[in-house]
């Protein structure tokens, strides 16, 4: 496991950042892929408006897992897996705004997932339109990452709404982003891993519930306060065995992943709000991303550190001219008459 590392310089001061060398992909690449897996992956800081994607229509729907209504394996070492919390999260997915296709998809995981784990909530610093851009454009974090020579992940955008996610180790999914507005994004994943650890190849799904409120802190900064619920079925019988095995590791595994890309997202917002025109260049520079979201992706930064500094000129304190002394009022009439 690596230690401290600093990464790319932003034309001021050098983005703090520390991580792993082991599996590194935004929030819900990298626990789809380190769940498949069953190994522990460390991570680092991670990484609104309204908008619904295209519900995924694939048929990729959830083959063997646990029988249906059954209890899915407790993920000891953080979070939470009780039934109250699964039964909550499946309430709070909006099925009524999704298409027919994309809603069979869903409850053929969360019926008879294998595992289950709602995550802490995690609190964090971050502009919601600069969140909402990382939540949607994951490929993002992954090509900031390579800048900094920290990963081996490589992520390609094959739809609006669908990025796919090879580690480098064995794992490769898909994941599909068929929900999102300002406080609530679904995705589901599909994939498999073929790598040291397992004889065959293991397959399996996901489907991922990130849930965010969004207020200010007592100086009128903007705060993002999320939860991620994992629902995860593995088709195998021996790979079930597997997971079932490596439970504990890969409840404390989601629970650090996630905490630790928040603490990221929050560093990538204090970057955007001081120094904007480093994180201008760095977005024009990133791989694994297209020109059209490199473009964007810097137009956020700009207007992220436009709101930022609207912000801090509404705090600045103002001096009436009836709350000076009384020698310093009539200096400043005498300066206004000159």
């Amino acid at each position: 496991m690596g230690g401290h590392r600093s990464g790319a310089t932003f034309n001021g001061p050098v983005m703090p950042f520390s991580l792993s060398r082991a599996v590194i992909l935004a929030p819900v690449i990298l626990i789809t892929t380190s769940l498949f897996a069953g190994r522990s992956t460390a991570f680092a800081q991670a990484p609104p408006g309204s908008a619904t994607a295209p519900a995924g229509d694939s048929g990729r729907l959830a083959g063997a897992g646990a029988e249906r209504g059954a209890q899915p394996i407790d993920w000891s070492g953080g979070g939470d897996a009780s039934r109250a919390s699964r039964q909550a999260a499946v309430s709070a997915i909006p099925f009524s705004r999704l298409t027919p296709a994309a809603q069979q998809r869903i409850t053929a995981i969360t019926n008879r997932p294998t595992l289950y784990r709602h995550l802490s909530q995690q609190s964090i610093q971050c502009d919601p339109e600069l969140f909402l851009f990382v939540v949607r454009h994951p490929e993002v974090l992954v090509g900031i990452w390579e800048l900094m020579d920290i990963t081996e992940v490589k992520t390609e955008r094959v739809g609006d709404f669908q990025l796919r996610a090879v580690d480098g180790s064995g794992t490769e999914c898909t994941v599909d982003l068929v929900y999102g507005d300002a406080t609530t994004h679904v995705y589901v994943a599909d994939g498999f891993y073929d790598g040291k650890l397992t004889p065959n190849a293991v397959h399996g799904k996901g489907v991922f519930l990130l849930r965010c409120q969004h207020g200010v802190d007592v100086q009128g900064n903007p705060i993002v306060e999320g939860t991620l619920d994992c629902f995860v079925q593995v088709d195998h019988l021996a790979a079930d065995l597997i997971v079932r095995t490596f439970g504990p590791l890969i409840g404390r595994t989601a629970e650090n992943n996630f905490a630790e890309t928040a603490r990221f997202i929050d560093q990538l917002g204090q970057s955007a709000r001081n120094n904007p025109t480093g994180m201008e260049e760095l977005a024009m520079r990133l791989p694994q991303v297209s020109e059209g979201v490199r473009t964007q992706f810097a137009g956020v930064v700009r207007q992220t550190a436009a709101r930022h500094h609207v912000r801090a000129m509404d705090r600045r304190p103002t001096v009436s001219r009836a709350s000076l002394p009384a020698a310093s009022a009539a200096s400043a009439a005498a300066s206004a008459t000159r």
